[in-house]
């Protein structure tokens, strides 16, 4: 079974903010795919897809961003999943809005998603994509930009970005991470 992960933090408050461009990739694919996420369990929300190539899981961790690896860990645990069978898909203040980058390996890069995952899984080898949220403007903090919404400037730019990356998730279902990332990484 492969694993999708898109990062996020649950509720209202959070649904649109450039922290959560994870979750609108998930939300993405459970939409093209007709499986919402009605499973309840690993401090998440999930559903199981059988598709052509094989059984497929979308998770959404409801742990808030910086405990993600609590929910991913243990549901790869209690899954046998392989961590190259996992990809996770978060925002990435070092990237231009909407650019696309996937990679195999990693260091955290100051995410604390992504601190938490590396600590419950063990390890930096797990295939991620990163999605480009930039730099907050001059003046504004960090937490307070991850949390804010897009302009309406940026949405277009967003929504190619959720496409592109749920093409990307797609085609790994079917084909090596590292031709993945040559063909979406131009």
């Amino acid at each position: 079974m492969k694993l999708i992960v898109g990062l996020g933090n649950p509720g209202k408050t959070y649904e649109e903010t450039r922290h959560n461009i994870g979750f609108k990739v998930i939300d993405h694919l459970a939409a093209n795919w007709n499986a919402p996420l009605t499973q309840s369990k690993f401090k998440g929300m999930y559903s199981i897809i059988h598709r052509p190539e094989g059984k497929v899981m979308l998770l959404k961790p409801l742990t808030y961003m910086n405990l993600s690896g609590e929910s991913v860990g243990a549901l790869m645990n209690y899954y046998n999943i392989a961590i190259e069978d996992l990809v996770v898909i978060y925002d990435d203040l070092d990237l231009p809005t909407g650019q696309l980058r996937l990679r195999q390996k990693g260091s955290a890069g100051g995410h604390n998603g992504i601190k938490s995952l590396i600590q419950h899984l063990g390890t930096q080898q797990f295939n991620r994509m990163r999605i480009g949220i930039s730099r907050p403007p001059a003046g504004m903090k960090v937490p307070d930009y991850v949390l804010s919404r897009f302009s309406k400037e940026e949405s277009p730019e967003v929504g190619e970005a959720v496409k592109k990356s749920a093409a990307a998730c797609e085609l790994w279902l079917s084909k090596p991470y590292l031709e993945v990332m040559n063909e979406f990484n131009g």
